[in-house]
């Protein structure tokens, strides 16, 4: 299995690189640049017009990656690798209608947030059926470190899935804004995941975790501060796809918790800020959120904020493996 996992990690890598060098020039000469938000820091308006909708460049190291070494699995029975991505390719979509509904508005709006709310909602049914109908996933919640798990009713179960899919998911797009910030607190993520599928005998799983670290990592030669191109809601609805539906597939949701702990501080910061300014009527416990830009305004670098959200990813991941590795609960 390791064989496969680096297989998965280096083609996923090589391609997303390879397909970024053709990839940056053609957006660039299609003038498919991001708009930047009036009301963010001042100092991201010299980024407007990078190309944006990079993300295609790690979704196409991830297809290869999985045809490439995932169709044994396949035949085998085992299809929770292409489950995962065709969840993945789902957010992807609504992503890509976002991006280019700014694209072609000039500005930094696309679909509303009842639309995306809405397409959100469906792709976790889906994802949630497909699961349960391939027998993948039961309704039993097994808590991280622990022997402890609990039963859910289905459709009690439903409605938690649905709450974390959709949660995780613009928990990950709201932490894509600085640059390679959303994809270097990620690859951790995911390479835990291929870690912990690889100790638990998930071939098909690992194989998917691996690919994603090895698209992230590519990618991040390319938006690393200052990023010659931006994932868009292109890639940050797929990783954040991605991310949720590796938790489930494995049967254990809840590892997003000690895992995601960026996404989750950062969309705690905002939550926070938004509550606190509509209490107060216009007083803020930020000087501006989410938690990233905070620290900007403060003084903090885009390369320190990458390095410090990175390497407490890191750390939580390397935790969460050695919490979880034997499986706790089962």
């Amino acid at each position: 299995m390791i064989v496969k996992l680096l297989w998965a990690f280096v083609g996923s890598l090589l391609v997303t690189t390879v397909t970024g060098v053709f990839l940056v020039p053609f957006l660039r000469k299609k003038k498919a640049g991001q708009s930047i938000r009036e009301d963010g820091p001042v100092w991201h308006m010299g980024k407007s017009g990078t190309p944006t909708m990079g993300g295609i460049m790690f979704i196409a190291g991830i297809v290869f990656a999985l045809v490439t070494g995932g169709i044994e699995e396949a035949v085998a029975g085992d299809w929770r690798h292409f489950i995962i991505f065709g969840f993945s390719i789902i957010f992807a979509l609504i992503g890509f209608l976002d991006d280019y509904e700014k694209l072609k508005k000039k500005q930094n709006l696309g679909l509303t947030a009842l639309q995306k709310f809405a397409l959100q909602l469906a792709a976790a049914v889906v994802l949630i059926l497909l699961l349960r109908l391939e027998g993948h996933l039961t309704t039993r919640v097994f808590i991280p470190f622990t022997s402890a798990s609990f039963e859910l009713p289905d459709w009690l179960y439903f409605i938690f899935a649905a709450f974390v899919i959709v949660g995780t998911v613009n928990a990950v797009n709201i932490t894509d804004g600085i640059d390679g910030l959303a994809a270097g607190v990620s690859l951790p993520v995911a390479i835990c995941f291929a870690a912990t599928a690889a100790a638990w005998g998930y071939s098909s799983v690992g194989l998917f975790g691996a690919a994603l670290a090895g698209g992230l990592a590519g990618f991040l030669i390319f938006n690393f501060y200052p990023a010659k191109i931006f994932m868009g809601d292109t890639g940050s609805l797929f990783l954040g796809g991605a991310i949720c539906a590796t938790a489930f597939a494995l049967n254990m949701p809840l590892l997003l918790v000690p895992l995601g702990i960026v996404y989750i501080v950062e969309t705690l910061s905002d939550i926070i800020q938004v509550t606190y300014f509509k209490l107060s009527h216009g007083k803020r416990v930020f000087k501006m959120a989410p938690l990233h830009h905070h620290l900007e305004m403060s003084g903090w670098g885009e390369r320190r904020i990458f390095t410090v959200f990175t390497a407490i990813s890191a750390c939580f991941a390397i935790l969460t493996f050695f919490g979880v590795w034997q499986r706790p609960g089962v």
